[in-house]
């Protein structure tokens, strides 16, 4: 009998073997790639499994109690708003427009229940009504902390609900804060308030 040789065999073995032919029903390397990626990840949720107190329930509690944190927080706080070291824009951004119309424009967001621009334009409708009765100054740029300590000392009995009010709009225009309906019923009765206030007397001319 024709004896062949172990080496000379098994690499003749493995040469036919390489043949694409016998390897048309492999799994691509993409495949292959993502059962192994798999497979590890099978084997880390069993480790895990096995610490975690009770199991496979236990890691669905943690991750059903995680997922209503952050939706509590993101509730909580809203979507956070940075500002890269730029100064904050002024209370004005559109075009020039009277105090009639920002409290209209409060009026129908309230009316549909978005607080949050409610807010923002009754602030400006409450700043636009000072400088129409000039008892302000209009100024382009200036914020609503500005216009705040500017007619506390036009309007002195209500500095400190200017400046919760400049604060309110701060929070929501600039950090991202969501408001409410009594933030803004706040705001809404401080300006009908100082419609019908008279500003402090001016002191200037006394002592003589």
């Amino acid at each position: 009998p024709v004896t062949i040789p172990r080496g000379p065999a098994q690499r003749d073995a493995e040469g036919e073997l390489s043949e694409p032919v016998y390897h048309r029903d492999d799994p691509s390397p993409v495949k292959q790639a993502l059962d192994w990626t798999w497979e590890k990840l099978g084997d880390l949720l069993g480790s895990v499994v096995d610490v975690v107190p009770g199991g496979a329930v236990g890691i669905t509690i943690l991750v059903v109690a995680l997922v209503l944190l952050i939706a509590a927080l993101w509730g909580r706080l809203g979507t956070p708003h940075r500002e890269t070291g730029r100064t904050r824009p002024g209370l004005f951004e559109e075009r020039p427009r009277t105090a009639a119309e920002h409290r209209a424009s409060a009026g129908a967001h309230a009316a549909a229940g978005h607080w949050s621009e409610a807010v923002q334009e009754r602030m400006r409708g409450l700043v636009r009504s000072m400088e129409e009765r000039t008892l302000l100054e209009p100024r382009p740029g200036r914020t609503a902390d500005e216009a705040a300590e500017e007619a506390g000392h036009v309007l002195p009995g209500h500095v400190m609900e200017l400046r919760s009010a400049a604060v309110t709009f701060d929070e929501v225009a600039y950090a991202g804060r969501i408001a409410d309906e009594a933030s803004y019923r706040r705001l809404r009765d401080l300006d009908e308030t100082l419609r019908t206030t008279a500003p402090a007397p001016d002191d200037s001319g006394s002592g003589r």
